[in-house]
């Protein structure tokens, strides 16, 4: 996010998300994590149902290897939209922190063994499960931006050598 404008933020491809809705997917996938969390603690208990082979195969993939698969579709509810991005430039940080302490405390409670909180696609999963499906994700995205912060400069000096010439 360093050095990009709102602006900047806002530019995307035709029928890709721009960095914004990448961020704010993300901002939203932290929200939802602190907020099953908040969950267990308050309940007292982890809140989990059995894997089923499908979610055991996707978190060896995810979390076992550490590889965020192309083209699954987001959950509804950490899907854009439309939030500020000075919003989310300035909140992000402070929701990750949030992320960790709570599950830091989760995992206290219940013990590292436990899994203490169903995920929509992998199913149920340990704190330090949770913890690295985050950094997984997380850096995937990271490529996203990268790559859209890119095409944007590229954009940018095709515009300005059309604009000179």
């Amino acid at each position: 996010m360093e050095g990009l404008s709102n602006e900047d933020l806002s530019w995307h491809p035709p029928g890709k998300w721009c960095a914004a809705e990448v961020l704010e997917h993300l901002y939203l996938t932290y929200t939802g994590t602190v907020m099953g969390f908040e969950r267990v603690l308050a309940g007292g208990k982890p809140i989990v149902h059995p894997a089923t082979f499908r979610q055991r195969c996707r978190t060896l993939v995810v979390v076992g290897l550490g590889y965020m698969p192309q083209g699954q579709k987001s959950p509804r509810v950490a899907l854009p939209r439309g939030m500020p991005a000075e919003k989310v430039r300035a909140e992000i940080s402070a929701k990750i922190e949030a992320m960790d302490e709570i599950i830091a405390r989760s995992e206290e409670s219940f013990g590292g063994r436990t899994k203490l909180l169903d995920h929509p696609i992998l199913g149920p999963l340990t704190a330090a499960q949770w913890r690295k499906l985050h950094l997984v994700h997380s850096l995937h995205h990271v490529k996203q931006l990268r790559r859209l912060r890119q095409r944007r400069e590229q954009e940018r000096a095709t515009r300005l050598e059309t604009d000179l010439s």
